[in-house]
């Protein structure tokens, strides 16, 4: 595990110990998130601890074009339960997400500086939204940093249920038309595994944004 200082620069992933844990330290600047987005880096910390830089392996993904969709899912696409947009409410979506309470968590990893880092990137024109409404209030989302023909999912929330696959559905399809190759969802979970998403090995995963991003 690295100490990072002040300097933009990140050591290779393969130095992440067994958990994915590949440095400390650092800053959330545009430039150096940036930067680990297209070297296959995350951060992810608590609020009172240092910023950890994260490189697991396996790489847990999504391939647009696997997508899978429920017939239960299907139906919701179709009923017009939910109003789907794309950037309507980015800050929205990241209080919301840092704010609603999933299941078996404690309680989120978005602190106010990292609010704060992602809002920036999404005036930059790096961080992006999706959002399902219902009766005009915002029922789920998801947000997440788009490099090239790779999307890099954050966070998702939900309030109301089905609201985030919703929203998410509709925003990889949307990405697929936009010739996106690869989305990047990082760690594990039943709800995106019920969606398409697989593991794969960090070393291809990286070869993949290099050819992508």
């Amino acid at each position: 595990m690295f100490l990072i200082g002040k300097d933009l620069f990140f050591p290779s992933v393969e130095e992440a110990d067994e958990d994915g844990l590949l440095a400390i330290g650092g800053d959330l600047s545009p430039e150096r998130l940036l930067l680990a987005y297209k070297s296959g880096i995350f951060p992810w910390y608590n609020e009172d601890e240092p910023i950890c830089w994260w490189s697991p392996d396996p790489r847990f993904v999504l391939y647009p074009d696997k997508l899978k969709i429920s017939k239960s899912m299907q139906t919701v696409l179709n009923n017009g339960s939910f109003r789907f947009t794309i950037n309507r409410a980015f800050e929205e979506v990241v209080k919301n997400c840092k704010s609603v309470t999933r299941k078996d968590q404690d309680g989120t990893w978005i602190s106010p500086d990292v609010q704060q880092a992602y809002i920036e990137l999404h005036k930059l024109g790096y961080a992006h939204s999706a959002e399902a409404w219902q009766n005009g209030e915002l029922a789920g989302g998801l947000y997440g940093i788009r490099l090239g023909k790779v999307f890099f999912g954050e966070s998702m929330f939900s309030k109301a249920s089905n609201a985030s696959k919703f929203a998410f559905i509709n925003y990889v399809k949307q990405l697929k038309k936009e010739d996106v190759q690869l989305i990047d969802c990082q760690i594990y979970t039943d709800h995106l595994k019920s969606l398409g998403a697989t593991m794969i090995e960090r070393r291809i995963f990286i070869e993949l944004l290099l050819k992508y991003c």
